[in-house]
């Protein structure tokens, strides 16, 4: 048992995690998508649950919001039940005009303004990126569900109500196609213990048009993310 996990054995929690930030769409995951699905901890309502897709075994566990809670659920995960393999599935907000809300992306590297490598003591600076592996297997299996996906860089912010309006802009000139709050950390915490991370995104919210989706639908309907990540499990 963990500080923040009460999972009372490592066999409780599988070698494969999936990461939704709302703790409730973990429960939904279980419910919906995991055989013989079991609660493992509800510690400070952080839902976790491990069950069977395929017959492989899956947990899915909710992280909360920003790149200090990712970091403790991640480190907790990978260092005290060996987990091996972490698929980030959340929100995001679009820089692009090309993405529309729905849409899916697979965050090849994370870009932050956080000085959350700090800890690492690294003289330069650092650029996370997710696990080869796991972007072939989650490409194959966006391919075979006919859903398409877009990869490239998204950045991850600590501050979600920024003062300066077109704070944004500057980014999406550079190519970045989204931001959200918790993918450097996970791929920080993935690198540094030597396990896989991948982070896949929808898109929730656009800055460009200024449309954004309700809390209900980004608790329920953003499936396709969730099909995804358990197909790359048991590919």
């Amino acid at each position: 048992m963990s500080i923040h996990i009460n999972a009372a054995n490592k066999s409780d929690i599988a070698e494969v995690v999936l990461l939704p930030g709302d703790p409730l769409r973990a429960k939904f995951i279980a419910e919906n998508f995991l055989g013989d699905a079991v609660c493992y901890n509800n510690i400070r309502g952080m839902l976790g649950y491990t069950g069977r897709y395929k017959g492989v075994s899956v947990s899915v566990q909710g992280t909360g919001m920003g790149m200090p809670s990712m970091g403790i659920y991640t480190w907790e995960l990978i260092t005290e039940y060996d987990v091996q393999n972490l698929i980030r599935i959340g929100t995001a907000g679009a820089f692009q005009a090309d993405l529309n809300l729905r849409d899916v992306v697979m965050a090849l590297a994370a870009s932050t303004d956080s000085n959350y490598a700090h800890t690492f003591a690294l003289n330069g600076q650092y650029s996370p990126s997710a696990d080869w592996t796991l972007i072939l297997k989650a490409k194959a299996a966006a391919d075979s569900l006919g859903i398409d996906i877009r990869a490239g860089n998204v950045v991850t912010c600590d501050v979600f109500y920024e003062l300066e309006p077109d704070w944004w802009k500057k980014w999406a000139k550079m190519g970045v196609l989204c931001v959200e709050m918790e993918t450097a950390a996970l791929y920080m915490n993935a690198a540094v213990n030597g396990v896989n991370a991948l982070s896949i995104l929808t898109m929730s919210d656009h800055f460009v048009t200024g449309k954004r989706s309700e809390t209900e639908e980004r608790e329920r309907a953003f499936t396709d993310m969730i099909r995804i990540a358990l197909e790359t499990v048991v590919s």
